[in-house]
């Protein structure tokens, strides 16, 4: 977190925790808010994690297609 400098007036340690409390509350709903909103879109968020991607591909039939049907994926 940045640090925070007080402009005008002498706030009491009590008023300055109030206030950090609230800056710290709402930076911690901002992130989970844009954490919900990066996990609710549309497919995976990057490659890796698409499950497509992990299930193997049809053998075609023609030339080879015995020995390309043993690969991996």
């Amino acid at each position: 977190m940045a640090p925070i400098h007080v402009l005008h007036g002498q706030p009491t340690p009590e008023e300055l925790a109030t206030v950090l409390a609230v800056v710290q509350s709402r930076a911690a709903a901002a992130q989970a808010a844009a954490e919900a909103a990066r996990r609710a879109g549309d497919g995976p968020d990057s490659a890796w994690n698409d499950r497509a991607r992990r299930r193997r591909a049809t053998p075609r039939p023609g030339v080879n297609a015995w020995r390309t049907s043993g690969w991996a994926g």
